[in-house]
């Protein structure tokens, strides 16, 4: 599970407007806090960056609060335990994976999905038989076994799995509660000044220097996340870029520029659709950098955005 964008060097530019890209999903009074998490289930809790506010370490989640699931796995590793009540081997299971999980001390959550009552998580998932354990990790599927297993085995599927979000940059830890507001004001003014002034190296640098001091800061990887698509559309006309891609269907690398023309122009729907799209007919390095692509404008948006909840579903569909 590779998630390493790069970007590359270029100049100021006083033209483009970033600042706008997540604030219609914000409230007025938090204007500055791109990064505030998705309400109870996966926002800051306390103040500290890397606690994960959650209803619970093991909750029982459906087809219409699936997609704060996949949020909350941006921060905090999401095991996922498919199952139905007529099982026998899901009852067997389910008691160890919520002891084990519980014993993380929030390290991991559980969210439980009733096959029956939801078919459709049952087909995204491609389970083809009960009980089966999924994980998400930055809302990527991750598959780990099927039928009950010792507690043992559980355990070390589990450590693994922690390994792998620790790789990829997700090691907030969930604590159960309401979430607390966050202070008012950008938490990196420097940073976000330079943005502002389309001085993306200098913006890029202060970013980056909060994400090393701080892997779990979401204003960072917001801010982060901006100056590369600032970056990308340096001296571009949204129009031509849009144009080139519709013009030649398949060019992947001309896709990925519209996308980032349709973003900033407000049909982020378009620049996922146009992704995704491609995804499913792409293999290889062309796939992966498509995939990151798509992660890559999730940051920018937000998760609370209405276009990014969607996507999600429609990109683990395209992946899994």
């Amino acid at each position: 599970m590779s998630m390493d964008p790069s970007q590359e060097n270029a100049q100021p530019d006083q033209g483009l407007d970033l600042s706008a890209v997540r604030s219609k999903n914000m409230p007025a009074e938090q204007g500055g806090q791109a990064g505030a998490g998705a309400g109870a289930a996966g926002g800051q809790a306390g103040g500290d960056p890397n606690a994960v506010a959650v209803p619970g370490l093991v909750f029982d989640v459906d087809e219409s609060t699936f997609t704060s699931l996949v949020a909350m796995s941006d921060r905090v590793p999401v095991v996922i335990d498919l199952w139905a009540e007529w099982c026998e081997p899901c009852k067997q299971l389910s008691p160890i994976l919520e002891h084990v999980v519980t014993s993380y001390g929030g390290r991991l959550v559980l969210a439980k999905v009733d096959v029956d009552a939801n078919p459709r998580l049952q087909q995204a998932f491609g389970v083809q038989s009960i009980p089966t354990v999924v994980a998400l990790i930055k809302g990527q599927p991750v598959p780990l076994f099927q039928s009950a297993l010792p507690e043992p085995q559980v355990q070390a599927y589990f450590d693994e799995l922690l390994k792998l979000a620790g790789e990829n940059g997700v090691t907030g830890h969930a604590v159960t509660g309401e979430a607390e507001p966050e202070p008012a004001g950008p938490a990196h003014p420097e940073a976000e000044e330079a943005l502002a002034k389309g001085d993306f190296d200098t913006a890029e640098s202060l970013f980056k220097a909060a994400l090393a001091n701080s892997p779990a800061d979401e204003e960072a990887k917001f801010g982060l996340a901006r100056a590369g698509l600032g970056r990308r559309l340096i001296d571009q006309e949204p129009a031509d870029l849009i144009a080139a891609a519709d013009a030649d269907p398949k060019d992947v690398e001309a896709a990925k520029a519209a996308a980032d023309a349709e973003v900033v122009s407000g049909n982020a729907a378009g620049a996922f659709n146009r992704l995704i799209s491609l995804i499913r007919t792409s293999t290889g390095d062309e796939k992966e950098s498509l995939r990151l692509r798509v992660l890559d404008l999730f940051e920018v948006l937000g998760a609370d955005d209405p276009a990014v909840t969607k996507a999600r579903t429609a990109l683990m569909r395209a992946l899994f």
